[in-house]
């Protein structure tokens, strides 16, 4: 019997796998994509089919849009680029294949036994694992459920990965297409969107909300819709599509705006509407183990589930689903199991946007701490005012300290604009240990930095901006 047996092993799984057998757990961790009958694709869609292979893809694409229209700022003169796509997609398979073994390495240097097949757990110490016609049984003193998501295939545009793709088969193109259309403005679409703009491809984005980017500052939001429309995208918000059909020659859409009926035609459709938790056949029908009508399994504060000694973590629960919150939950997990007493501080997961420039956040937003009514302050400094953003010709976007009045610690930071996941991640740290405005202001910066922004921003919460006029605070 293993003390702890994980079923995914995706960025949540893994992560568990790995630290419980630190811990001196024996463990092992099942997964069900078989590469070859004996072993298993290991590091679940982010590493297979979406973070990975999409930031591959999102930095090749910037790097050929710099050189056809930045390089001659900088006195460089070349030749019209030229695009191999065979070439570019070769990169992304590479640097997917070197951490999926990376992580098989990982399980031999940590003892985590690697098992292939499809689980189903039986009761609170049984899993029933299936592979190749033959099954097994496997017990566990504990088990970890992260079995991640699974992209939402809409009725009216049923993806069939040729015409009608989901985000995995958009990251598989082998040609780029002449006209694009994407279901949803999420992060997922927003993404792709990007990658394929820059390639070449006419992108019309189509979003059932009214509102663009509602989780972020409003004034971020605004600006990266102009931002991402001035780049070429087509972003059409309160649009719903009734009707999508394909054939050889591509996709014909029909969307409703407004009392509009409009008709659009495109060479591919990539259906970006969400995602749903892989909670179908996981349980046994009759195993009494509590899931929500949306398929989540619910679970309290340290992801243990209604059932004693079965744990839950990542896009099978509730709240966001990012890889980093399944990774951090896999380790509060483990270490709960092994008597550590570990917690997870959700108010502090950050979300970021792999655009360009980039959108990244932590905390709260000025919206929420309004309908909170709790009273705040904030200041913002723009990129234009610096000096290492402008010598790298990138001085789109700003950054936003808010703090609480009275105290003064800070309660969220927003970034658009170049390194946004970088700053965010400092604000984090910042923000973990309590920190004020007043002291990180009275943080050293390295100089020339864009990090020099989030102290600017910092100092401005105060009205102690050095490089811009202090602007009176609107809470005030």
């Amino acid at each position: 019997m293993y003390d702890v047996v994980v079923i995914g092993s995706g960025p949540g799984g893994y992560v568990a796998a790995i630290r419980s057998s630190q811990l001196g757990l024996k463990t092992a961790c099942i997964e069900k994509e078989s590469v070859t009958e004996s072993k298993s694709q290991l590091g679940g869609t982010c590493l297979n089919k979406g973070c990975i292979p999409s930031k591959s893809l999102l930095d090749s694409s910037q790097e050929y849009i710099e050189a056809r229209n930045k390089l001659s700022g900088h006195g460089i003169k070349i030749n019209e680029p030229e695009l191999d796509l065979p070439k570019m997609m070769e990169r992304k398979n590479d640097i997917v294949s070197q951490l999926t073994s990376g992580v098989s390495g990982l399980f031999k240097a940590n003892k985590v036994d690697s098992i292939c097949g499809v689980a189903k757990v039986k009761n609170a110490n049984t899993i029933e694992v299936t592979h190749n016609g033959k099954s097994e049984i496997v017990e566990a003193e504990h088990i970890i459920i992260a079995t991640g998501s699974s992209p939402i295939d809409i009725p009216v545009a049923s993806i069939n990965q040729e015409h009608i793709v989901d985000s995995s088969g958009a990251l598989e193109f082998d040609t780029v297409p002449n006209k694009l259309g994407i279901v949803g403005a999420g992060i997922i679409g927003l993404e792709l969107g990007s990658v394929w703009a820059r390639l070449g491809s006419e992108v019309t984005i189509i979003e059932v909300m009214e509102e663009f980017l509602p989780t972020a500052d409003k004034r971020i939001a605004r600006d990266v819709l102009r931002t991402l429309k001035a780049q070429g995208l087509n972003i059409c918000l309160a649009s719903e599509v009734i009707e999508a059909s394909s054939d050889s020659e591509g996709v014909k859409i029909r969307y409703k705006h407004e009392d509009d009926s409009i008709d659009i035609k495109v060479d591919k459709l990539i259906v970006a509407a969400g995602r749903k938790p892989n909670t179908l056949d996981i349980i046994e029908k009759d195993f009494d183990l509590l899931i929500d009508e949306n398929g989540f399994i619910s679970v309290n504060d340290r992801c243990e589930t209604s059932v004693k000694n079965i744990y839950a973590i990542g896009d099978v629960v509730r709240g966001p689903m990012l890889a980093h919150k399944a990774s951090e939950e896999g380790i509060m997990v483990a270490e709960n199991i092994a008597g550590k007493e570990t917690d997870l501080n959700y108010q502090l997961i950050p979300s970021v946007i792999y655009i360009h420039p980039e959108v990244a956040w932590v905390g709260k937003s000025e919206e929420e701490l309004k309908k909170e009514k709790v009273d705040f302050k904030s200041g913002t400094f723009p990129f234009a005012a610096n000096g290492r953003a402008l010598t790298s010709g990138e001085s789109t976007g700003f950054v936003k300290v808010i703090a609480d009045k009275e105290t003064d610690e800070i309660l969220g930071v927003h970034v658009f604009g170049p390194s946004a996941a970088d700053l965010v991640q400092q604000a984090v740290i910042a923000m973990k240990f309590g920190s004020t405005a007043k002291e990180l202001g009275n943080t050293v910066f390295s100089h020339p930095t864009v990090s020099e922004a989030l102290h600017e921003a910092a100092l401005a919460v105060n009205k102690e901006a050095i490089h811009m006029g202090n602007r009176k605070n609107k809470a005030d």
